[in-house]
């Protein structure tokens, strides 16, 4: 409630003769908040509340400019507190692709999607993002076990199930850094896609990366929030791949490369996904992020069986969740 006082009183100091009331508008799954301020006039914002201490909202500035400059819609920034962690932004609205998405609409909204990411990919720089390297991605695999198997499931991997583990993790990493690289939203999905106009309005974009070509598509495409069959996703793979070889992005002239790379990079990031949602359970008292894990798991396990140099994976999954389950009926 304190930092709500701050905002109250600094959206005051902009506002004077126009009494501002502010309401809260979401929260995401870092410290940030966000809330909706309107106006007497009629006329309503964005707040975001990062605090200092745990955010840096220099980022969210940067990456807003570079992406509207791409030409994607984002939201602007009116107003910046940095000192105390407020930013003013434009507001796209509470729509979001999550909402609308169902089996007829899905289609046009990720055609908007797609055509967006081809924006945005077209513009890419090296130099101007940091790098998705080697080191930031074999950090965000760590997140696997040490939060969804060690503190989620509860089980101490021994010395030959960890062995097996890096050896998957090692091929994940060599296969996603030898694709080519551009700009990366880094979580480009139906949370964080609102339908406006034009559409889609882009949020959360303040930790983008330079990085594998693949990574945004499969955030998209098999997204932790909502399960499409896999011909459908499939068939909407097979058009971003058109799309962006007419854009004369770097992606392999095979579908079946392409495709490859888009599903070792979509095991990368829903591994990633489970220790996240494992370490906002338990680390951040978030316990709703609980009820997608199973999806996530299932975007896993279908992947994996798939290709054999998962095969070690996938029989971890199975031993990790068969051991879980043993010890529920053990006396």
């Amino acid at each position: 409630m304190q930092r709500q006082h701050l905002i109250q009183s600094w959206l005051e100091t902009l506002f004077p003769d126009l009494s501002p009331v502010l309401t809260p508008a979401s929260a995401d799954a870092s410290f940030r908040r966000y809330f909706r301020t309107n106006l007497s006039n009629g006329e309503h914002y964005i707040v975001m509340d990062a605090p200092p201490q745990q955010e840096d909202c220099g980022p969210f500035v940067f990456v807003a400019e570079l992406f509207a400059a791409a030409g994607l819609n984002v939201p602007r920034v009116l107003q910046q507190n940095l000192q105390q962690g407020f930013l003013l932004l434009t507001d796209l609205g509470d729509d979001t692709y999550l909402r609308r998405l169902n089996p007829a609409t899905a289609s046009a909204l990720y055609s908007d999607a797609t055509d967006a990411l081809i924006r945005l990919q077209s513009a890419s720089e090296s130099g101007k993002l940091p790098d998705y390297d080697r080191a930031l991605l074999a950090r965000e695999l760590r997140l696997f076990p040490d939060w969804y198997v060690t503190k989620h499931l509860g089980i101490i991997a021994n010395p030959q199930q960890n062995e097996r583990l890096q050896t998957v993790f090692a091929r994940l990493l060599d296969n996603n850094l030898a694709q080519r690289r551009v700009f990366v939203h880094r979580d480009y999905h139906s949370r964080n896609l609102m339908v406006t106009s034009p559409n889609p309005g882009i949020l959360d974009f303040q930790d983008a990366v330079y990085g594998p070509i693949t990574y945004d598509l499969v955030s998209l495409l098999k997204d932790a929030y909502i399960y499409w069959d896999e011909e459908r996703v499939l068939d909407w793979a097979i058009r971003y791949w058109e799309k962006a070889r007419h854009a004369q992005l770097p992606v392999p002239p095979d579908f079946a490369d392409f495709y490859r790379d888009f599903e070792w990079m979509g095991m990368q990031r829903h591994l990633k996904v489970l220790g996240i949602f494992a370490r906002l359970c338990h680390r951040d008292g978030k316990a709703a992020y609980v009820q997608d894990m199973p999806l996530v798991l299932d975007h896993v396990r279908r992947t994996a069986a798939r290709y054999a140099e998962f095969g070690p994976l996938l029989r971890l999954l199975d031993e990790w969740h068969g051991s879980i389950a043993d010890s529920r009926y053990t006396f």
